[in-house]
C-alpha cells in the first residue's frame, strides 16, 4: 500500500521572543503550531546574516585555497575564501568580491552563481551562496581583519581532489560546492 506525496504545511508562529541579540549570537524562541494542530513551545532559531563564499579558479586553472585557524574545533583545516554579507547597499556578489580580495589578495575574473545552501535549516535562519570566480588574478597583498590569520594556496584539481578525499575540508558549505565543480569537470 502506498501513501500519497502531500507537502508539509508551514508551521505558524505564535509568538517569538529574543532570549540573545549579539552580533554573532542571536538567538530567538520561537512557541510553533503545526498544521496537525500540536504546539512546540520552545523552538530555538540561531540568526545570522547571509554568508558567502568563492571558488575562485586562477588563469592557470588552480583552486584558490585558504587555511586557518577555527576555534570552536580547535584546528586549522582548508577552506574557502568566506564571509559575512554585512554592509549595507552591498549586493551578496559585491560581499563575495570583497571577501576573496580582502582573504587573499585575488580578484578579477568572471562571476557567476554557483549554489546557495543552508549550515542547518532546522536551527539557523541564513543561507550560504557560492560563486564561482574563473580566471582570477593576484590583485595585490592580502587586507585582513585584525583577527585574522590566513594562508593562501593554489592547488591543482589533483591536489584538491585528494584534500577533499583525505577530510582537510571540514566545513560542510565549502565541500559540497568544490565537490559538485569537480563533478561538473568529470573529476570527483
Amino acid at each position: 500500500m502506498t501513501q500519497l506525496h502531500r507537502e508539509p504545511a508551514d508551521w505558524k508562529t505564535i509568538t517569538s521572543v529574543y532570549m540573545h541579540r549579539e552580533p554573532w549570537f542571536t538567538v530567538r524562541k520561537d512557541c510553533v503550531q503545526l498544521e496537525n494542530g500540536r504546539i512546540i513551545k520552545d523552538y530555538y532559531v540561531q540568526e545570522f546574516p547571509p554568508w558567502c563564499n568563492v571558488i575562485p579558479v586562477t588563469t592557470t586553472g588552480e583552486v584558490v585555497l585558504i587555511r586557518q585557524y577555527r576555534h570552536g574545533i580547535g584546528k586549522v583545516f582548508y577552506e574557502l575564501p568566506a564571509g559575512v554579507h554585512d554592509k549595507a547597499g552591498e549586493s551578496i556578489l559585491q560581499a563575495a568580491k570583497r571577501e576573496l580580495r580582502e582573504e587573499t589578495g585575488y580578484g578579477g575574473g568572471r562571476w557567476r552563481q554557483w549554489m546557495e545552501l543552508s549550515a542547518n535549516p532546522a536551527l539557523q535562519n541564513n543561507i550560504t551562496t557560492t560563486f564561482l570566480a574563473e580566471g582570477v588574478e593576484i590583485l595585490g597583498a592580502q587586507n585582513l581583519d585584525a583577527t585574522e590569520e590566513i594562508s593562501v594556496l593554489p592547488v591543482s584539481h589533483e591536489k584538491l581532489c585528494r584534500i577533499l578525499d583525505d577530510g582537510e575540508i571540514l566545513q560542510s558549505l565549502h565541500a559540497a560546492p568544490l565537490l559538485k565543480y569537480l563533478m561538473q569537470r568529470g573529476e570527483a
